[in-house]
């Protein structure tokens, strides 16, 4: 299959400008589902759709190890994290993070202090109103969270922390001032989380405890700075749950019908809507990985150590996989199972053996919950600017969604 040379021209640039939009817009040019380019100097091609996926999530195809750009993986996920290891040593290390899930008190006890911080913080946003719904889940995430985690924060600690761990998030995708105050907060956090681990006296089976006396595959235990890593990637990534509880308020605004349908209580439907939201709303604009070896995809071929991109957003968004793709409807998730490398929001395949975040059923879990207090909370949007910026990522609604809150009766 042969592209226009243009095509293979540096487009680091062009994605900094476009965002979400630049690999649906080379696709369009293209007319295929294979698009060759480049990305800091790298050849790359990028891939869409579940056929797509199966083969990127294919470790003897695709490698996550050292594919991680530094700009990612100094903000994002941190040196060393589960993320960036592959085969038996990825397994190991995520095994940790899935019996935290699976143990008495997992996610169902998360979830209930998250429940406990919103009933908790909503009479103060009545008395504050309006207050910025993004801001203050970011807050309600935090507090439950490290409650959960075994790590202790004062109430007066908790705006910072859950500033810096928004800015974790935040700064991925950017080269500008966003990135260097996730930079800093990393910083400021791993110092922090490292000293705690060392104290090794966290609760017994609490994430601190795991995290401390975990061993890899190798039989060594984590390091100080190893051990923060992980322990913020139990930590940011459900406090990031705040964009999606940003983006279901949005929701709630542009289709005022939902809030009746949540207001219900069925759970079913609750986590349809969570994983519409996930599908409809951008986040991820695509994963990459590394070439492992010589490869061929739909008639292009992919050498080794070339950069591998699975488009995300442009899937989630194609027409072919997903009817009217860009009506907001949770009913396609109704009483029906999910294929693995359907809905991608945070990665495809087993979460137990692949690159599928294990993070995921946390993510489903709040958003299902929150969503349902959401819907039930007595509140008012005034007017703001709600628009998405699609150049932005991670992006989210410009305003943050400000609410007025009226006293619970």
């Amino acid at each position: 299959m042969a592209f226009h040379p243009a095509l293979r021209l540096d487009n680091t640039v062009p994605l900094a400008l476009e965002g979400y939009a630049w690999l649906p817009n080379r696709r369009r040019r293209v007319g295929a589902d294979v698009v060759p380019t480049r990305l800091l100097g790298r050849p790359a091609v990028a891939l869409r759709g579940p056929a797509a996926a199966r083969f990127f999530y294919d470790e003897r195809n695709v490698r996550r190890h050292g594919a991680l750009p530094e700009p990612v993986r100094s903000t994002l996920f941190g040196n060393g994290a589960v993320h960036t290891l592959d085969g038996r040593a990825h397994r190991v290390r995520k095994a940790m993070f899935l019996a935290l899930l699976t143990d008495a008190g997992g996610i169902d006890g998360l979830v209930e202090r998250a429940e406990a911080a919103w009933d908790e913080a909503v009479p103060q946003w009545a008395a504050r109103s309006p207050v910025v719904l993004f801001d203050e889940t970011a807050r309600v995430l935090t507090r439950a969270v490290c409650g959960w985690a075994g790590v202790p924060v004062a109430p007066a600690e908790v705006p910072d922390l859950a500033a810096d761990l928004v800015a974790l998030v935040d700064g991925f995708g950017t080269v500008g001032p966003r990135h260097w105050r996730a930079r800093r907060a990393r910083r400021r956090r791993e110092a922090w989380l490292a000293g705690l681990v060392d104290r090794r006296d966290a609760p017994a089976g609490s994430a601190v405890d795991a995290v401390a006396r975990h061993h890899d595959a190798d039989g060594t235990a984590l390091d100080g700075p190893t051990a923060a890593v992980e322990l913020l990637n139990i930590l940011r990534p459900t406090v990031a749950v705040s964009w999606y509880v940003a983006f279901a308020g949005h929701a709630l605004h542009q289709w005022p019908w939902q809030r009746e349908q949540l207001r219900a209580g069925d759970p079913g439907y609750a986590e349809a809507f969570a994983h519409e939201v996930r599908r409809f709303y951008p986040f991820a604009p695509f994963v990459g990985g590394t070439a492992a070896r010589d490869l061929e995809w739909q008639g292009e071929p992919i050498p080794a150590g070339t950069m591998v991109l699975l488009d995300i957003y442009g899937q989630h968004h194609d027409d072919r996989f997903w009817r009217d793709p860009y009506r907001f409807d949770p009913e396609r998730f109704v009483g029906r199972e999910i294929d693995p490398y359907e809905l991608l929001p945070q990665g495809g395949g087993d979460p137990a053996t692949g690159h599928r975040c294990p993070g995921e059923m946390i993510t489903v879990a709040l958003l299902r919950a929150l969503a349902v207090r959401l819907a039930r909370l007595d509140h008012t949007l005034p007017a703001q600017d709600l628009t998405i910026p699609l150049h932005r990522v991670p992006t989210r609604p410009r305003s943050g969604v400000l609410m007025t809150v009226r006293p619970p009766r």
